[in-house]
């Protein structure tokens, strides 16, 4: 889409400020309407603005800035706490509730099938629990550096070995392990170029990885890892409530309410769309 064209939406575009139409879908703006019978019958037209990390780079930064004027009008406000067109949580979120309320259908349908390869595959919880987690990032937060970021936020919940194959795996999967039958993802071709060489730091990475006593646990994460998912298979979480049960500590306040490190992180998902 051109960031002259209109987003994708019912608003008619004489409705969107002027900011708006010139980003597209970037930023857009729910309409009183939607929100009197949505959102607790305030009837108020709300903007929801992109944070930098996903405009960065695109025609659409700074373009934030430009929808400040917008909350002087009349019966309008940013986008804070529960967005009424996302699933809500309950009061005390778990790993199973993200899956469900926020990790798009491709994402979950991808993490739940590496992991259900891994339980066929016979391998250990830890693997599984590894292979159930490690794009969580990419899920519900951020792709660049997905492994550090995913491995982040599982640290505080589930043992050590896991949350260092979640991250190590980002480095890994790039470099053909033939030992143990890993080659490079024809997926990647498709996606990167043939001519695409990873920059040194994954390089250096995944030289520290092999020599590391966990390095098949990491390993066998890409291994098991679904580089072209398949959208016809049915795979449920419920699968594996019980290595859950048994790989992952619950926070009894709930994941985001715990006052761990990363309890931000997953208050973000909860509400990704808040101005500030």
């Amino acid at each position: 889409m051109s960031v002259d064209e209109a987003p994708s939406t019912a608003v008619p575009d004489r409705e969107l400020p002027a900011a708006v139409r010139r980003i597209g879908q970037v930023s857009w703006v729910r309409e009183p309407l939607d929100d009197a019978v949505r959102n607790g019958g305030r009837g108020r037209r709300t903007v929801i603005a992109a944070p930098a990390v996903a405009t960065l780079g695109t025609p659409a930064d700074g373009e934030k800035f430009a929808l400040l004027p917008e909350a002087r009008e009349p019966g309008t406000v940013f986008m804070m706490g529960d967005n009424p067109d996302l699933p809500r949580f309950p009061l005390r979120p778990s790993l199973g509730d993200f899956f469900r309320l926020r990790f798009g259908g491709g994402s979950a349908a991808h993490l739940l099938q590496s992991a259900k390869l891994a339980l066929e595959h016979g391998l250990n919880d830890k693997v599984i629990m590894a292979c159930l987690l490690h794009d969580i990032a990419i899920a519900g937060l951020i792709s660049s550096h997905h492994g550090h970021w995913g491995a982040q936020m599982i640290a505080p919940y589930v043992d050590e070995e896991v949350a260092w194959a979640v991250e190590k795996h980002e480095a890994l999967r790039y470099f053909a392990d033939e030992s143990v039958g890993y080659s490079y993802p024809e997926a990647y071709i498709a996606y990167f170029g043939p001519d695409y060489e990873p920059p040194e730091y994954i390089r250096r990475e995944a030289e520290d990885a092999r020599k590391h006593r966990w390095y098949m646990t990491s390993r066998l994460v890409t291994i098991n890892d679904v580089y072209s998912f398949d959208p016809a298979a049915s795979v449920e979480f419920g699968e594996f409530e019980d290595i859950v049960g048994r790989n992952f500590r619950q926070p009894a306040d709930g994941l985001g309410f715990d006052d761990s490190p990363v309890a931000h992180m997953w208050r973000t998902m909860i509400w990704p769309n808040n101005f500030l």
